[in-house]
Parts: structure tokens; C-alpha cells; sequence
């Protein structure tokens, strides 16, 4: 697993000793049995995640306490706080994106607008069309910042198209949406891992754990503002409560002072595996991670342009999505490539745990 870099240049913050970090940390994680190039699926789980599940599920077959899984909650709430760069209050601990997209859908008054982009991924739109006396429009999305308007009152909308890696102009549609007073919600599930994100420039964002944080299935977060932006905590239980443990019989009293209101019953697993993926981006850096996962695209898209096949344009993602090829895949993961057929796309998806041997080896097998 050579060349953790590849097509990058090292400057002055990427020292021979910090790529040597890089590679020894993802040689110690990740043994994958071929070349696994679709994280915008399903990421890898680092050993370190692995161990940690089997820890936590023999606290359920020996019949121990499981008071120390409800920690690994709140590190894990911490970690990702850091990760969005906000405080750990902001942020709430549930099991999905469409649960998450649910709460804001059912805050926004009747006959509200919101604006979309086109065949956006499900659970960040659905919830909205599913209200029934909501006006969702819905543009393309590179006229998304464009197509906010007076009167829109949300836009929704994923930094990182699921299909074919699109980047969202994000910083233009903040822009937008502050000049007409529409609040913002942004879901970073293809996106945060290995692209620095921001939470605080937008009024709600949400992400998975298990793509490109490398975490189990069954937790997802949500950022608020500090004032919960108008949210109604409607899917509020125990967890939701100030004094949780005092809170398990009746109506809540006392409503976390917190995101944590808007918590979910925790997938307690899965957060104490997800804490130790969390562990792991940290000790490795996004900055670092979005590097690798670049120059890895950046390589198979050169190589593509060699073959003769044009990917849908999406510059600086890790997600390269090519028209026409998406037949390919059941061969390719009989060929030990994992890949994913998007929509007749074959669409690959570049993470820490990839080398240029990979990208080499897809390439070559869609030269055949």
C-alpha cells in the first residue's frame, strides 16, 4: 500500500514524518481484501471500530452494566462537534438523515417554500414533500444559489450530490439565503470525513456515520443554531429529556437545555464503535484525508481522459462519477473492485484506505 499521496506535492506542513503517520495509522486500520472504492456507500470499519463493537456486545452477553455505552454518546458528540466546528451543545445524536430532515419539514408553517436541488438524495427532500401543504421547488443545482427568492423560507440541500459527487456552491448559496432570510440546511453525509466543513456558517446540517466517518450503521447527527432555529423536538423521548434517567415514566418535565433535546434513542453499539472511527479521522487530520482522497480522484480522472470517458464534472470531490460505464460493476466486484451503478453511472468514491495501486487497477480493468 504505497504512495499515500499520490500526484500531491508536499509542502510546507507535509513533512516525510506526517505522511509516515498517514500510512502507518491506515496500515494498522484497514486490511481490505481488494480494491473497495465505494465509501460513498458503505465505508470501511478501522480494526480499532471493530474491536470496540465486539467490546460492547459482550457487555450484553455477560449481562454487565451498560451505563459506559451511554458515554461513548456523548464523546462521540464531542468528537463530532470538533469535527463541525461547533460546540457540543449544538449538536443532536439520532439514527438518520430523513429523522433529522423530519423535525425541520414539521417546524416550517404551512404553504412554506422549499427550495431544492434536483434528485437530491431522498432523505434530505422527502420529509419536505411528504407535509403535503409545502411548496418545494426544486432547480438545478448549479442554480441553487440563484433560485433563492424573497419568500423562500428554507433551502435544503447535500454539499456532496450522492450521485456523482457534485460539490454545492455552498458559500454562495449562504450568501443568497441571508440576503432573502432563508435559513439554510445542508446534509454532509458524502462530505464530512473528508471534506472540512463548517456547521456554524449554516442553520441546520446532518450527517450519516457510516460512509465517510467509517462508523457503523444507526447514528446520525444534527447541528442546530444556539436558539434551535424555531425546531420543534416532536420526536422527543426519554433521551430528549434534561434528567434522562428521571425521565422514563410521563410526559418529559424538562427538555434537554441543549441540542440533546432533539436526540434519539441511541444506537448504543453503534456509538461505541463510531467513537474510535471518530478517533481515528482526528488523529489523522481532514486536512490530510482530503489531500489523499483528492489526488486519488484527480488520478482516475486523468486516466479516464486517456481512455476516452468524460466523468460527470465535479472538481475537488472524491467522488467521480462516469456516464455510460455503470454495467460495469457487477464484473468489476467479480473482479475484486468495488464499485457502485448509479443511475447508469459508474460511480467511485476515493477514502483514506485507497492507494494509487486501486485506481491503477480499476483503470485498468475498464481498459478491457
Amino acid at each position: 500500500m504505497d504512495g499515500w499521496f499520490p500526484g500531491t506535492q508536499s509542502g510546507p506542513m507535509e513533512t516525510t514524518e506526517t505522511t509516515e503517520t498517514f500510512d502507518r495509522l491506515v496500515r494498522a486500520e484497514f486490511r481490505p481484501r481488494g480494491s473497495y472504492l465505494n465509501t460513498a456507500s458503505t465505508g470501511l470499519l478501522p480494526a480499532r471500530t471493530v474491536t470496540a463493537l465486539q467490546e460492547a456486545a459482550l457487555l450484553r452477553a455477560e449481562g454487565r452494566p451498560l451505563l459506559p455505552l451511554y458515554e461513548e454518546v456523548e464523546v462521540c458528540r464531542a468528537a463530532y462537534a470538533r469535527l463541525a466546528g461547533v460546540p457540543a451543545t449544538r449538536v443532536a445524536a439520532g439514527a438518520s438523515v430523513a429523522a433529522h430532515t423530519g423535525v425541520i419539514a414539521a417546524s416550517l408553517p404551512a404553504g412554506a417554500e422549499v427550495l431544492t436541488p434536483e434528485d437530491d438524495f431522498t432523505s434530505v427532500l422527502n420529509p419536505f414533500h411528504i407535509r403535503g401543504d409545502l411548496k418545494v421547488r426544486t432547480v438545478p443545482l448549479e442554480r441553487i444559489a440563484e433560485s433563492v427568492r424573497p419568500g423562500t423560507a428554507l433551502v435544503a440541500v447535500s454539499a456532496a450530490q450522492s450521485a456523482d459527487g457534485r460539490i454545492a456552491d455552498l458559500p454562495a448559496l449562504r450568501e443568497a439565503a441571508r440576503a432573502h432570510g432563508a435559513r439554510t440546511y445542508v446534509d454532509f453525509s458524502q462530505a464530512a470525513g473528508w471534506l472540512p466543513m463548517a456547521a456554524d456558517a449554516y442553520d441546520f446540517t446532518a450527517t450519516v456515520s457510516f460512509k465517510w466517518l467509517m462508523g457503523p450503521h444507526g447514528a446520525a447527527f444534527l447541528t442546530v443554531p444556539e436558539d434551535f432555529g424555531g425546531l420543534t423536538p416532536v420526536l422527543a423521548g426519554w433521551v430528549a429529556a434534561e434528567r434522562p434517567w428521571d425521565s422514563c415514566y410521563g410526559p418529559v418535565a424538562e427538555l434537554a437545555h441543549s441540542a440533546r433535546r432533539f436526540d434519539l434513542t441511541h444506537a448504543l453499539f453503534t456509538f461505541a464503535g463510531l467513537r474510535r472511527s471518530l478517533e481515528l479521522i482526528e488523529e489523522l487530520g481532514v486536512e490530510a484525508i482530503h489531500a489523499h482522497d483528492l489526488a486519488l480522484a484527480d488520478r482516475f480522472r486523468a486516466g479516464l481522459a486517456d481512455l476516452g470517458h468524460e466523468p460527470v464534472p465535479a472538481p475537488g470531490s472524491a467522488i467521480v462519477s462516469v456516464p455510460g460505464l455503470g454495467s460495469r460493476q457487477p464484473a468489476l466486484s467479480a473482479a475484486g473492485v468495488e464499485v457502485s451503478d448509479r443511475a447508469g453511472n459508474l460511480r467511485a468514491a476515493f477514502h483514506l484506505y485507497n492507494t494509487a495501486a486501486d485506481v491503477d487497477r480499476l483503470l485498468a480493468a475498464l481498459s478491457g
